[in-house]
C-alpha cells in the first residue's frame, strides 16, 4: 500500500467514525458507516445487524443492503444447522473477530454450505463477517458481500474492519441508555407462536399478533396465515431447535424494542412429541421485566463489575456501611464508587439512580428497525 493510498484509507476512516459517532440510534449509524466504508472498501451486498450482547442473537433493528428478504430463512438455517466455516459464535469469542469466506476455505468458497445455499443462487462470491464487540459482548454483526467477478477481500480490507469495530460497537452499546417515560400496562399477556420443524408457523395465539403489530418494521418472512414474521423471530426458533439439537450451544432469547419505545423479551424452546422426538418450536413475546433490561443499561454506561454490584446493592436499599460490609470495602470507597456511578449516569441521588436504570420502560428509540436499500 503506497502512502497516498494509505493516507486516502486513513482520512476516510476517521470520516467514518467522525460522523458515526454523531448518529442517534442504530440504523442511522448503520447507514453513515456503510456510506463512508463503501468509498473505502468496495462491496456489493451488506447486512447490519445489531445484536443481543447478552446471548449474542440477532434482533432489531437491521439494515440490508442490495439483498432480498426471501434468503433470511436460509441463511441462518445455514448458520446454525450445516456451516462450519466463521460461525458468528466463534467470531464473537475470537481475538480478531472479521473473517473472509475465501481467506478461511484457502480460496475454495464451495467448503461453505453457506456458499451453496445462499451466495452462489444470489451471485455473490465472497463474505466478509464481523462482530461489532467491546468490553467482551457483541453488540451487532456485519456481513458484507461481492458479487461473482469481484477480487476476494484480502488481508489489509479485514484489518481496515477490525480497526473500526469497537468505536462502532461502543455506539451501538450507548443507545440502550434509557429515557425515562410512563409505565403503562401491557394491554397482551404472553404471545405464543408455534413454528414446525421446518419453520413455517403453524399457530398463534391473539396475544401474539398484537406484539407482532408493535415490533420495529423490518425483513420478515411470509405466512400461510398472511402474516408476515420478523425474521429475527424466526431465527430465535431455529436457535432453540438447533440447541434442542446440540447442534449449537447457549440461549434462544433476545430483547427487542417496540415501535413505541416499550422492551419486549423474546424466547424460544423446542418442544417434544408424544414419542419423545423434537417436534415444534415454540417462541414466547412478553415485556421484559426490568431484570432483563438492566445489564444492557449498565453497560451502556460502561459501569465496572465493582460500580454494578454496588448499583444492586443501592437498588436494594441498602446504606452505605451494609454494602460495604457486603463487599468488603472500607465505606470510603464504597463512597467513591457511588460517585463515579452517579456520573456515569448522570444522577445525583440514589433515588435518581434506581429510578433510571430500574424502570420497566423506556423511552423510543428514533429508528424503524430496518430499511432496505438499492445502491449502484
Amino acid at each position: 500500500m503506497n502512502s497516498s493510498t494509505h493516507s486516502r484509507i486513513a482520512n476516510g476512516r476517521a470520516a467514518l467514525l467522525s460522523q458515526s459517532a454523531k448518529a442517534t440510534d442504530a440504523l442511522s449509524m448503520f447507514a453513515e458507516a456503510s456510506s463512508h466504508l463503501r468509498r473505502l472498501l468496495p462491496y456489493d451486498a451488506a447486512v447490519w445487524r445489531v445484536t443481543d450482547p447478552v446471548t449474542g442473537m440477532m434482533t432489531a433493528p437491521i439494515r440490508a443492503e442490495n439483498l432480498d428478504e426471501d434468503g433470511c430463512a436460509v441463511y441462518w438455517e445455514s448458520e446454525l444447522f450445516t456451516e462450519n466455516v466463521n460461525l458468528f459464535r466463534d467470531l464473537a469469542r475470537s481475538t480478531v473477530p472479521v473473517a473472509g469466506l475465501h481467506e478461511s476455505t484457502g480460496d475454495l468458497p464451495a467448503r461453505s454450505t453457506l456458499y451453496h445455499s445462499f451466495m452462489k443462487p444470489r451471485g455473490l462470491h465472497d463474505e466478509l463477517r464481523a462482530v461489532l464487540r467491546v468490553g467482551g459482548r457483541p453488540q451487532g454483526h456485519i456481513s458484507l458481500f461481492r458479487a461473482t467477478g469481484r477480487a476476494a477481500f484480502d488481508g489489509d480490507e479485514m484489518k481496515l474492519i477490525s480497526s473500526l469495530l469497537a468505536p462502532l460497537a461502543k455506539q451501538l452499546r450507548s443507545f440502550a441508555e434509557p429515557a425515562p417515560q410512563e409505565v403503562t400496562e401491557s394491554p397482551h399477556g404472553p404471545g405464543l407462536l408455534l413454528f414446525s420443524a421446518e419453520g413455517q408457523l403453524l399457530s398463534a395465539n391473539d396475544d401474539a399478533l398484537g406484539y407482532l403489530d408493535s415490533l420495529p418494521d423490518g425483513p420478515a418472512i411470509a405466512t400461510a396465515q398472511g402474516l408476515r414474521v420478523p425474521a429475527w423471530v424466526l431465527a430465535t426458533a431455529m436457535k432453540a431447535r438447533a440447541v434442542a439439537q446440540e447442534r449449537d450451544r447457549g440461549q434462544a432469547r433476545a430483547r427487542v424494542r417496540t415501535r413505541t419505545g416499550h422492551w419486549l423479551v423474546c424466547h424460544a424452546s423446542c418442544l417434544r412429541d408424544a414419542d419423545g422426538r423434537l417436534g415444534s418450536s415454540a417462541v414466547v413475546l412478553e415485556p421484559a421485566k426490568s431484570s432483563e433490561i438492566v445489564p444492557l443499561i449498565v453497560d451502556a454506561y460502561e459501569l465496572t463489575d465493582r460500580e454494578t454490584e454496588v448499583t444492586q446493592y443501592i437498588a436494594r436499599g441498602l446504606p452505605t456501611g451494609e454494602i460495604a460490609a457486603q463487599l468488603h470495602l472500607s465505606p470510603h470507597t464504597v463512597r467513591d464508587h457511588i460517585k463515579a456511578i452517579f456520573e456515569k449516569v448522570g444522577v445525583s441521588s440514589r433515588g435518581e439512580l434506581v429510578g433510571k436504570l430500574f424502570t420497566e420502560y423506556y423511552s423510543p428509540l428514533a429508528e424503524k428497525g430496518m430499511t432496505r436499500f438499492r445502491t449502484g
